[in-house]
């Protein structure tokens, strides 16, 4: 079938009105029948045929493989399998199925089969829905990431896959960010960590794909937004998390839709070229971020954008035009087929054996989910509520999130579908099948007062769902996106006051993707856990909690603020926007802000001490160590926290900022000593005068503790 390669006919397909789309696609489809599409026999092609032993074989294996190949065949390694034509016949919703690029049945080269990420593989119908990645970095636990990573690998190759593009890393700039959820939080070593345990899971199996560079923290206005930011600010703040994934050796990187300093990402030479491919030594491609994330043909070519997705547009034929036309090299050309084939030789010869449709949403999968449901989940308050008293009798549950699946975006490219979903209600009546349960969906306030005012506990539900927050979806009116508030709806504060009132034995549980404002509500409520969207196994998980079988000991992955003027500046219809130096917990020490809740907090059952802070010199910068104790009994865990404070340093630095983390797993009665590790590269700073890194000779304070609250740290001074 002859591919359609202008954007204006994608275009015109989505805008059709519905009886002319469904007569339109009913021809392609039958098309389709007569012709179907044809795919390789085999999983790797001929790519299993080359030695591919050490790294001059690989080089030999791709030098011959690109010398057999005409211009035509260069390019469709380059450009996406689907013509727009055929994209909403083959996929009925977002990538139920991968979606191919460069598959070539006369050499027998296997195409790039991508799926979305990242709470899950979006492939199919049956996968594991994990908490979304933002509550995974509450985890603050790269082990576990990794793990899911694993998890999703096997899940990603059993539907089909072998490329897994949900590796989201951008930075939370500011909390009203609509994919919040996708992501790990405010802090770049925190995006770095998790980002790279998530890289090499995956890659036990499959292609892992990082996601989007770079700068990319607005949803609504991403495809025209300009980012002003200084090379500074882009090297300390927006790309380090990214240099550590590619240090991980991530296979791929998808470019962002917005501009940077006035280039689109997908276009850019000084992001693509200079930085990613030329200072850092990425060896992998560069694919399109979807549809819009290519404006240009030659710009993107010449830009170092190497793979088109998930359609042809620009590339395909116009880009073969492009070369014999002289507008693009051919050199250009054999350089990003080079990183093509290397990548897929690559992965031809990783995991082991086949990899069963039971793989999905299997029972050590699930169970996993729970696993991170549990580690995942912040207790912010708790006067002596938490967990329920053991001969509790009556619980009155308030709030339609009681009773509803809510484990994330369902609409856009994170949408993951599970063979099921536990809900609280389910969960807590599972678990407690001796009590009496109430049941108020808040929609009449009296009835919230007749069903909580001699209950023995009061636990309410409320937050966000993919209506409000997450991809921005212009379809039958405007849902998801940037929130225009962060605070909990009026109706939500409603329900919390209207209990509060009948019953003082009140719990608030707050679902969601990101920040929820929390004052003044909660000076009503005696326990306040985040639940985020918790995946499949979410309401197995709260009940472990909230009967005491698991110990609550998630940290936030951002600042709670008190209010949003403690915030930047955030326009979510903007065309151009400064991204600065300060954000989160950074701006609110520069600032001393009083905020509701501060970077890295969480509380936990238990009573956990941490003393003795000690520094040890080590060949390559120093150690800190600390006696962590857990003094109850619960058994327990804590999450040390290394934080950098700089001494008459010569230029604007943060107060602070995270360089090292621990989590530790401590038995009653139990203490272990945790160490933590700064190499002397770590607080460098970027002189963008002279393009350099520089170390400065000056003292330097560390930050030991449990959170980013400077009462909750205790100082050391060094030097390095």
């Amino acid at each position: 079938m002859e591919p359609i390669l202008d954007v204006a006919h994608l275009n015109t397909i989505f805008a059709m009105k519905k009886e002319e789309q469904r007569s339109y696609l009913d021809a392609v489809a039958q098309e389709l029948r007569q012709h179907p599409i044809r795919h390789l026999d085999t999983e790797w092609g001929c790519l299993t045929d080359f030695d591919l032993s050490d790294e001059s074989s690989l080089d030999a294996a791709v030098a011959q493989l690109l010398d057999s190949m005409d211009l035509t065949q260069k390019i469709n390694q380059m450009s996406a399998d689907i013509p727009p034509k055929l994209y909403k016949v083959l996929f009925p919703r977002y990538n139920c199925k991968p979606y191919y690029a460069g598959e070539d049945l006369a050499l027998n080269i296997p195409a790039i089969k991508f799926s979305d990420g990242p709470t899950g593989i979006v492939a199919g119908y049956h996968s594991t829905a994990f908490p979304v990645p933002m509550a995974r970095a509450a985890s603050f636990d790269p082990e576990l990431e990794r793990r899911i990573g694993d998890a999703i690998g096997k899940e990603g190759r059993a539907s089909g896959a072998n490329f897994f593009g949900g590796v989201c890393i951008n930075l939370l700039r500011h909390p009203a960010w609509g994919r919040a959820q996708e992501t790990y939080g405010e802090d770049p070593y925190l995006l770095g960590k998790m980002g790279e345990a998530l890289v090499q899971g995956v890659q036990r199996h499959m292609m892992a794909c990082v996601k989007h560079f770079a700068a990319n923290s607005m949803e609504n206005a991403r495809f025209r937004v300009n980012v002003i930011l200084s090379e500074r600010v882009l090297r300390e703040v927006y790309l380090p998390h990214f240099l550590t994934c590619v240090k991980a050796g991530a296979a791929a990187v998808m470019s962002a839709y917005n501009r940077v300093n006035g280039q689109w990402c997908g276009h850019s030479a000084a992001l693509l070229r200079k930085i990613l491919k030329e200072e850092w030594g990425f060896q992998g491609p560069v694919i399109s971020d979807f549809i819009w994330g290519v404006r240009d043909t030659v710009e993107a070519a010449l830009g170092g954008l190497d793979i088109e997705m998930p359609v042809t547009q620009h590339y395909g034929r116009l880009l073969e035009q492009a070369v014999t036309e002289g507008r693009v090299d051919e050199e250009v050309i054999d350089e990003a087929v080079s990183r093509i084939l290397r990548v897929k030789l690559r992965f031809s010869r990783v995991g082991e054996g086949s990899y069963p449709e039971h793989l999905m949403a299997c029972p050590e999968h699930c169970a996993l989910a729970k696993e991170a449901a549990i580690k995942s989940t912040v207790l912010l308050k708790n006067d002596g509520m938490l967990p329920l008293k053991k001969d509790i009798k009556k619980i009155t549950i308030v709030g339609k999130l009681a009773k509803q699946p809510n484990i994330g975006d369902m609409k856009g490219s994170s949408a993951v579908f599970p063979p099921y979903a536990v809900t609280p209600w389910e969960g807590l009546r599972e678990r407690l099948p001796d009590v009496e349960f109430r049941y108020a969906d808040g929609e009449i306030l009296d009835e919230i007062s007749e069903k909580c005012k001699d209950a023995d506990a009061v636990l309410i539900f409320v937050g966000l769902t993919c209506r409000e927050e997450g991809e921005y979806i212009l379809k039958e009116g405007a849902v998801g996106g940037d929130r225009t508030s962060l605070a909990l709806s009026e109706h939500d504060q409603d329900i919390i006051y209207a209990a509060t009132r009948a019953n003082s034995n009140c719990s608030v549980f707050v679902q969601g993707g990101g920040a929820v404002l929390t004052h003044p509500w909660e000076q009503s409520v005696k326990a306040l856990m985040l639940l985020w969207y918790p995946g499949m196994e979410g309401g197995n998980a709260l009940a472990a909690l909230l009967t005491g079988d698991a110990c609550p000991g998630g940290k936030l992955p951002f600042t709670i603020p008190r209010t949003p003027q403690q915030l930047p500046y955030f326009d979510r219809d903007a065309t151009e926007i400064t991204y600065g130096f300060y954000h989160g917990y950074f701006l609110a020490d520069r600032d001393g802000a009083a905020v509701s809740y501060p970077f890295g907090f969480g509380l936990s059952y238990a009573r956990i001490d941490v003393k003795n802070i000690r520094v040890e010199r080590s060949d390559s910068g120093v150690d800190f160590l600390a006696d962590v104790s857990n003094k109850s009994e619960f058994p327990a865990s804590e999450v040390i926290q290394l934080y950098t404070g700089y001494e008459n340093s010569a230029v604007e630095r943060h107060v602070k900022d995270l360089r090292d983390f621990r989590r530790v797993y401590l038995e009653p009665g139990e203490t272990k000593t945790v160490r933590l590790h700064l190499e002397a590269g770590d607080v460098d700073y970027y002189d963008q005068s002279n393009g350099r890194w520089v170390h400065e000779n000056i003292g330097y304070i560390a930050y030991v503790g449990t959170s980013s609250a400077q009462q909750d740290l205790t100082a050391v001074s060094f030097r390095l």
